[in-house]
């Protein structure tokens, strides 16, 4: 579908063309593309890049521009950076080559053996030598320029350990927590302690979590992900699924729609935070009937398309040995945290060597696993993010030969995208779907959820602030746009505040939330709230021939309030667009000044209706105070 923006200069002729449904596709200039970077005279810590080959591997242009920004934002900045790249992207490639350029000793942090192993194997295809510090691999080695470790073994490891490190990279980076007493904190505290000039990367495919949202607070388009404090602050470089899939990196996935039925896991996406186990099994256990009815249906796509490999995720451990008893036996084995290592390795392998087909999994399979033949993938938990379920489906996107797609079959009715870039805001409703929005004042195009119409064009948006900022190629200085959507005024300052403030950014003062509106009214006898189901626009004359515009909001039993704007000045004129427009428009970026009745009745279709309407009783008539809009609710009029 192609979205209709309407956008430029002249926002009045947006506002005709968008009402007359122009079929004229718009191709938004945008300035989100990060600067170029300059040339820099500070050290670098880092060798030129480029020198020796890859002995075995050649980076392909996107890693080598991953390798290439980091160096240039390391050369200006010492905040610790991000790199996102998705499953089968080759992160163990970028660390080799910044590791083999760099000119101090570089430590490689990871979580679990298998990328500790992975990431070293990588690294010695350069000709190069290098140390491995992980107890589950058996070796604890610190003298070679380049050590890589798992966080476990190396939180431990002696003082003298942690001397003459100038680079640490943190695969799955997304595990470092923001504070507390990690491991991770831990080894970063140390490795701090004895060089505070220390640089610090991360490579994640997951920097969006549950309950924390953005691990980083820039990103390289030019976007603020997140306006609290983050470890991490800059994004460096990002690479989108789609890319590696349009370019034949990776397989292409099939999203099969499922004929049978799904779990319902929608209690749980209201919660904003990581799910516990409790929770989930709860939920499986009222809804256990439709288990065997989804594994059938795995088995019976598996048989009747002749499937290889089959990767079934399931939520709890309890969920995962139910499912095994509906598996053919003989065919499928069962990989837990629990599992002992030695007979996991032994399963995975004979996974890979394919003696079986259905391999079923409890969080352990996510990362650091490859098996190539892997064409279906069976998704029976739910996910946190639309960036873990993208990771899941990468276990079966790595390339084989004779194999053309890898199924992907999502019994959890979560709506997730393969290709969907991640949103933080929650989707408000159902029939919400992402739309770009460009800013007004410094044209960053901003991903908001909104609704379009049948042709596509959009109607409406629910953002509220401009995510866009500018950095400054020079310092790398960040600054963000910060044009307000939609905003609640300070009555003492002025300021412009988000629409659910308590308190105003700017005075301090305390702000009166439509909650608090709404409860007062309800106990006032001079209060009336009316629940509006329509609204109409009306021009009509008083008694000295005046226009003026009458506008009606009508309840569902057709009782009605209303109230009235004059035109006949410009301070009139200017009253109705503060009062009116500035929260009636579903797409406020669009305001411009409306002089005439006529000129409101003509863009009727832009306005949008108030959840609530506060009128208050003022000698015989009712008088309309206050109007209150889904967004400043703490909880949406239909919850």
């Amino acid at each position: 579908m192609v979205w209709r923006v309407c956008y430029g200069k002249n926002l009045l002729a947006s506002f005709n063309q968008f009402l007359e449904n122009s079929r004229t596709n718009v191709t938004c200039s945008t300035k989100n593309n990060m600067h170029e970077h300059l040339p820099t005279k500070k050290p670098s810590i880092f060798m030129p890049f480029g020198g020796k080959s890859l002995k075995m591997y050649r980076l392909r242009d996107y890693q080598q521009q991953a390798v290439q920004n980091t160096i240039k934002f390391f050369q200006k900045r010492r905040d610790p950076a991000v790199i996102v790249l998705p499953t089968g992207a080759g992160k163990s490639l970028v660390i080799a080559e910044l590791a083999r350029i760099a000119k101090g000793r570089v430590l490689v942090l990871a979580h679990v053996k298998e990328l500790v192993e992975q990431n070293y194997e990588k690294y010695k295809s350069y000709g190069l030598e290098a140390g491995i510090f992980s107890a589950s691999l058996g070796k604890k080695d610190w003298s070679h320029k380049a050590i890589f470790g798992s966080v476990q073994s190396v939180a431990r490891a002696p003082d003298d350990f942690f001397e003459n490190f100038s680079l640490l990279v943190i695969d799955e980076c997304h595990r470092v927590a923001e504070e507390g007493a990690t491991q991770y904190q831990e080894v970063i505290r140390k490795l701090q302690d004895r060089n505070p000039n220390l640089f610090v990367l991360g490579l994640t495919a997951t920097p969006y979590r549950l309950g924390l949202g953005w691990i980083y607070e820039y990103a390289q388009n030019g976007e603020i992900k997140t306006e609290k404090n983050r470890f991490f602050k800059q994004c460096v470089f990002e690479l989108p699924l789609s890319h590696m899939i349009k370019n034949r990196y990776l397989t292409v996935p099939v999203k099969v729609d499922i004929p049978v039925t799904c779990y319902d896991f929608s209690e749980l996406t209201d919660k904003d935070r990581e799910y516990t186990t409790a929770e989930v099994e709860e939920i499986l256990r009222s809804q256990k009937r439709l288990t065997p009815f989804i594994i059938k249906n795995i088995i019976d796509i598996t048989d009747k398309y002749d499937r290889k490999g089959v990767m079934i995720f399931a939520a709890t451990v309890k969920h995962a040995e139910e499912i095994m008893t509906y598996l053919p036996e003989g065919d499928a084995r069962l990989v837990v945290g629990d599992t002992a290592l030695e007979e996991r390795n032994k399963i995975i392998q004979d996974f890979k060597d394919q003696k079986f087909r259905y391999l079923v999994n409890v969080s352990v399979l996510t990362t650091g696993f490859d098996a190539p033949h892997v064409d279906v993938i069976a998704i029976l938990r739910p996910t946190e993010s639309n960036s873990l379920y993208q990771q899941i489906v990468g276990r079966g996107l790595r390339l084989s030969p004779e194999k053309k797609d890898c199924y992907v079959l999502d019994y959890t009715g979560m709506g997730h995208d393969i290709y969907a870039p991640e949103v933080a805001d929650k989707k408000p409703s159902k029939d919400s779907v992402l739309v770009p929005i460009p800013c007004p004042q410094c044209d960053f195009i901003n991903d908001f959820w909104g609704r379009v119409d049948d042709e596509g064009n959009i109607m409406e948006h629910f953002g509220r602030k401009c995510r866009g900022a500018k950095q400054d190629p020079m310092t790398y200085e960040i600054k963000p746009c910060g044009f307000r959507f939609r905003f609640k005024l300070c009555h003492v300052c002025g300021a412009e505040n988000d629409i659910t403030a308590r308190d105003c950014e700017k005075c301090n003062a305390v702000l009166i939330d439509a909650d608090a509106k709404l409860k007062q009214a309800k106990l006032s006898k001079n209060a009336h709230i009316l629940t509006p189901d329509r609204v109409t626009f009306e021009e009509r004359k008083d008694k000295n021939s005046n226009a003026y515009l009458e506008v009606r909001y009508y309840d569902y039993d057709g009782q009605y309030i209303s109230e009235a704007h004059f035109f006949n000045n410009p301070s009139s004129i200017k009253k109705f667009n503060i009062n009116f427009l500035r929260s009636h428009l579903r797409r406020p970026e669009l305001a411009v000044e409306l002089q005439t009745p006529a000129d409101v009745i003509k863009y009727q279709r832009l306005y949008r209706l108030p959840s609530f309407i506060i009128a208050r009783k003022q000698d015989k008539f009712w008088k309309i105070t206050e109007k209150i809009f889904a967004e400043e609710l703490s909880r949406s009029p239909d919850q």
